[in-house]
């Protein structure tokens, strides 16, 4: 009996686990999709193949198993390299698959001949093509199994149109078993230096990264606040991991308790441009990282103890080893007293922003209006310079795994990926994806994905009119005729409701708060796709500045 070597790669991803691709098919792949539907495997089809990449990025974040990705050679690996990078860089696991030229043709000028195993290689952890049709499973499990293992990461395999065409004998086709991974935890000796470091600590400081979301340490890190008791910081994509409702979340007190901690406690968390380099810390403060990457151990700032190994079971050994609370009395506490006054003070602040009744609405008030009809368990993706960065103070999160963004590649284009590949994950959950009209433009025809998947997706534009800031019809028109327009400028008031309608979905314009919220209660209760645009006030042309990137 023999397989071609479609059937092969087919069979090799169910016995791997793999219950869905992500894709768009093509010459040469079309028949791996057709294969992988045969087996059981779910495949989405996109409209482009970044969409679907970064599907397969959010879904190795969300399932902790590599997110598997199916796209035609040449162009189709080029476009694809957008969630290959994006993976590589936030550390989630990718397996991209990507056809390609028969061997035959190689240097022949043959249909999109592209080098792509090279062209991979620098953006993944494992970048090959199989010698033989045979061996395929032998190097997707090598594939995985270096994607998902250690430091998760992207890997990519190469399939020529002739091997995927040709057939073996299944007497040489080796099986593969599902992906077995291994934990370690740290050195007892680093384990002990580290609790005594906390116990001495007057102000100590948790940050929580989207490490400890990825890696399932929501038990161990929220038995590690509750014993110790010190207040926590989350991540954008570390929010969750322990609730946003429990009282020690400095979340809204974050500049003050970088200021003043004298011991920080990094749990997954590097100290890149989203923690300001550590350049906000207390300069006196002793630091502690807990990462699975030795090497990631002391980037940007001194670590005085490196704690490396699986985080669950690091905190774990932590928890044990640490006796009693920072203090003996927490609640009253002045460090803890001072964090909590400026977490009111702020508090306040954001809530008269929430007040403000004029139209068109404000960030904080469309964001308002949506946060009060949005089910305690939304899985939220937040796309987009303002639109993100806003509402990254608004929402709160009680699980982890529960908000997705741009991550720290911060790119452009994620959303409607995201947002299917959560749905999917999520069967049962409202997936809500906020998303700034800039943003949308990068991936709005996934939109017809969505409703061909029959996914119940809800699609918020917050439509300001630009990248940034917008203008108004007015000041677009002098502006215009001036010869002025500034290049953040897109057309006011596009009506991206009505491309949602031809896509299938409802599409919903809302100008008012009470239009808003109508409009998100109708789309909580429809059990399809709807888009919002959501017209908000432009802001007008401002001089933007970048400084905040290096401080």
């Amino acid at each position: 009996m023999s397989l071609s070597g479609a059937q092969v790669i087919a069979k090799a991803l169910k016995q791997q686990g793999v219950s869905v691709v992500f894709g768009i098919v093509g010459i040469p792949v079309v028949d791996v999709a057709e294969a992988i539907q045969a087996e059981g495997i779910k495949f989405i089809s996109f409209r482009n193949e970044q969409s679907c990449s970064y599907a397969a990025s959010a879904w190795g974040f969300l399932t902790g198993q590599p997110g598997v990705c199916l796209v035609v050679s040449g162009p189709g690996v080029v476009h694809a390299l957008a969630g290959v990078v994006n993976s590589q860089v936030n550390l989630w696991p990718l397996v991209l698959i990507g056809g390609s030229c028969e061997t035959t043709l190689e240097g022949a000028g043959a249909f999109q001949e592209c080098q792509q195993v090279e062209m991979c290689r620098p953006y993944t952890k494992f970048s090959a093509r199989p010698q033989r049709i045979e061996l395929i499973p032998t190097v997707l499990q090598s594939a995985t199994r270096h994607a998902a293992l250690g430091r998760p990461g992207a890997a990519y395999i190469d399939l020529p149109a002739d091997f995927i065409q040709g057939s073996v004998d299944t007497s040489v086709v080796p099986s593969i078993g599902p992906l077995r991974p291994v934990f370690a935890q740290a050195d007892p000796a680093a384990i002990r230096e580290a609790a005594m470091l906390l116990a001495n600590a007057r102000s100590p400081l948790i940050i929580v990264g989207k490490g400890a979301a990825y890696a399932r340490a929501e038990t161990a890190v929220r038995a590690l606040v509750e014993k110790y008791q010190a207040p926590f910081l989350p991540t954008p994509m570390g929010k969750g991991v322990v609730p946003d409702s429990h009282k020690r979340n400095a979340s809204s007190a974050r500049s003050s308790a970088l200021r003043t901690a004298d011991v920080v406690l990094l749990l997954g968390a590097r100290v890149n441009w989203i923690l300001h380099f550590g350049k906000r810390f207390n300069p006196q403060a002793k630091i502690i990282q807990v990462d699975v990457h030795a090497e990631e151990m002391g980037t940007n700032v001194t670590i005085d103890v490196a704690l490396q190994g699986h985080l669950p079971l690091v905190v774990e050994q932590l928890t044990a080893a640490i006796v009693e609370p920072f203090t003996a009395a927490p609640d009253t506490n002045e460090y803890v007293c001072a964090l909590h006054e400026h977490a009111q003070a702020n508090g306040a602040k954001q809530a008269a922003k929430y007040a403000d009744a004029q139209v068109p609405m404000t960030y904080h008030r469309a964001f308002y209006e949506i946060k009060q009809r949005l089910p305690t368990d939304v899985v939220l993706v937040s796309e987009g310079a303002n639109t993100m960065d806003i509402a990254r103070t608004v929402f709160d999160f009680e699980e982890p795994r529960r908000r997705l963004d741009c991550a720290t590649f911060a790119n452009m284009g994620v959303g409607m990926g995201f947002a299917i590949a959560a749905q999917l994950h999520y069967a049962n959950q409202r997936v809500v994806a906020i998303v700034g009209d800039s943003a949308f433009g990068f991936s709005a025809m996934e939109i017809e994905t969505a409703v061909r998947s029959r996914l119940p997706l809800v699609v918020i534009v917050i439509n300001n009119n630009g990248i940034y800031f917008g203008l108004d019809a007015a000041e677009y028109e002098r502006l215009e005729a001036q010869g002025t327009l500034p290049t953040t400028a897109l057309l006011p008031d596009i009506r991206y409701e009505l491309v949602a309608q031809a896509c299938g979905a409802r599409g919903l314009l809302a100008t008012t708060p009470e239009e808003l919220g109508k409009a998100v209660d109708s789309a909580m209760e429809h059990d399809g796709v709807t888009l919002i645009n959501c017209l908000i006030r432009p802001g007008g042309y401002q001089k933007l500045d970048f400084a905040w990137m290096a401080k």
